[in-house]
Formats: C-alpha cells, sequence, structure tokens
C-alpha cells in the first residue's frame, strides 16, 4: 500500500518595520524639548527681564541726559537729533544679556553632559542645532518687541517735554522699533552660533565681547579712512542701523546693515554646524 503525502504549505508573513518617523516631526519634537529647557531654567526668565530692564531703564537714562543738556547743543546738532533711536539705546546694553543667553543655550548643555542625551534622542545634530536656534530666537524676537516697544515709549514721554517726541506713525519708526527687537535676535543667534563653534561658555562669552565692544574701540584707533571702510561693517555698529531714523552718512541702510549682523550670525552657524557633525560630544 502506498502512502500519500500530502503537501503543506507555509505561509509567511513579512512584518513591516516601523516607518521612521519624518523629519518634520523630529523637527518639531525637537523644538517642544527645547522650549521645555529654555522656560523651566529659572536663569532664563531672570536674564530676558534683564534684557528689558536694561532696555527700557537705560534708553531712559540717555533720554534724561540729552533732554537735560538740550539746551547747550549747537543747531547741528540739534538737526540730527533722533528720538527714535536715543530712546533704543538702551539695547547697546541689553545686547550683552541675550547674546551670552544665546551662547549658554549650547553650552550649558556640554557643561553638564547633557548634550549626550540629547544627540542621544536624536542623531541628527543639525536638526538639533536648527531647532535650538529657531526657538530661542522666537523667545527673543517677543522678549524683544516688548524692550523696544517699552523703551521707546518711555522715551518718547521724556522728549514730549521739549515737544522732541515721535510717533509710530512718523516716517521709519515703526520699522526702528520693531528693528531694535530684529537686531537683538540677531545678536542672539550669533552667540548660539559662537557657543556651538567654542562649546565653552568663556571662551564663546569672550568672543562675543570682542566682536560687540571691543572691535569698536580697536577700530577707533585707525585712521578714519579705516575707520569709515571697516567700523560701519562690525556686527553691532551694522546691525543698530535697522533702528535708526535719521540717516547718518557714516552708517549702512537699514536693513543694509541688518542684512550684515545676520550674515554674522549665519556664518558663525553654519561653521558650528559643520564642527557639530565632525566632533564627538
Amino acid at each position: 500500500m502506498t502512502a500519500t503525502t500530502i503537501p503543506t504549505t507555509t505561509t509567511t508573513t513579512a512584518i513591516a518595520p516601523a516607518s521612521a518617523p519624518s523629519a518634520l516631526r523630529v523637527f518639531r519634537a525637537n523644538i517642544r524639548a527645547e522650549w521645555t529647557k529654555l522656560r523651566s531654567v529659572r536663569s532664563t526668565v531672570w536674564t530676558l527681564l534683564a534684557t528689558v530692564g536694561l532696555a527700557v531703564g537705560f534708553g531712559a537714562l540717555i533720554g534724561a541726559s540729552q533732554m537735560s543738556s538740550w539746551d547747550n547743543l549747537d543747531p547741528a546738532e540739534r538737526l540730527r537729533f533722533d528720538p527714535t533711536s536715543f530712546s533704543l539705546s538702551g539695547l547697546f546694553l541689553a545686547q550683552l544679556a541675550v547674546g551670552v543667553l544665546g551662547v549658554l543655550v549650547v553650552t550649558s548643555e556640554y557643561a553638564t553632559g547633557q548634550i549626550r542625551a540629547t544627540f542621544g534622542a536624536t542623531p541628527q545634530r543639525l536638526t538639533v542645532l536648527a531647532a535650538k536656534s529657531t526657538t530661542f530666537t522666537a523667545v527673543v524676537i517677543g522678549t524683544g518687541v516688548v524692550a523696544s516697544f517699552g523703551a521707546f515709549w518711555v522715551g518718547q514721554a521724556i522728549f514730549a517735554s521739549k515737544g522732541l517726541d515721535a510717533s509710530l506713525a512718523d516716517p521709519g519708526v515703526l520699522r526702528a522699533v520693531f528693528g531694535g527687537a530684529l537686531y537683538l535676535a540677531g545678536v542672539g543667534i550669533l552667540g548660539v552660533g559662537l557657543g556651538t563653534i567654542l562649546r565653552r561658555t568663556a571662551g564663546a562669552v569672550a568672543a562675543l565681547v570682542a566682536l560687540l565692544f571691543i572691535l569698536p574701540i580697536v577700530t577707533g584707533f585707525l585712521p578714519s579712512s579705516f575707520q569709515d571702510t571697516i567700523g560701519k561693517y562690525l556686527p553691532a555698529q551694522a546691525g543698530m542701523s535697522i533702528f535708526n531714523v535719521v540717516p547718518s552718512p557714516d552708517a549702512l541702510s537699514p536693513w543694509t546693515g541688518f542684512a550684515v549682523l545676520i550674515g554674522y550670525g549665519v556664518t558663525t552657524l553654519a561653521i558650528g554646524g559643520l564642527l557639530l557633525n565632525r566632533r564627538d560630544a
């Protein structure tokens, strides 16, 4: 008797691997993570409050000083008087707080070792850097709007005593006041870029201070021809032209100057991103 073999069919079901999250979803997740880091650190809140305080307080001090000496100014100085720019002069000090905070956004994670966990969760390092820069820039612009408009209104209240106050409806004034917020954002981007390049708080802050404060002083010792050629292209001098209403022959046009400042920031971020991919955490 012959046995009949019945063939059996084995069906193998392939289990598809879980799809990788899209780049946009990863970026959004990093934005949320960076926002959590920023708002959960108490020093962030105090630094941003200091930014507003310096912008408004120092601007008011400069404005009051200007009004006290107004009667002694010659006609040429009175003609060049820019009530909007004077009221925003406190941004010159406020930029330091913003720039240092931009440095700390990056270097604090290196100091604590948290950067390893960050890169472990998101191996795409450029995505992490982009999320840090985007989140910080949005926070600084919001803070800068409060600081700039607050400084403007306080300054105009002081200048009104001599009938010299400006209005937001005047030509170029609204651009200048909002430009103050954009200026702080540009300095913040520069701080993030320097922090990414140097990874150490002390070195990055020193580089930031050198670019914003020391280089203009050094340039002042150069012959006037060099000052006119080089000085207006330094980060602070170029960027500050965006909140000038009365044009200066020695300064760049508002948007050109702002573009130069952003160029510094984008360049440092690009160099930082290149180094970020090449170095260990």
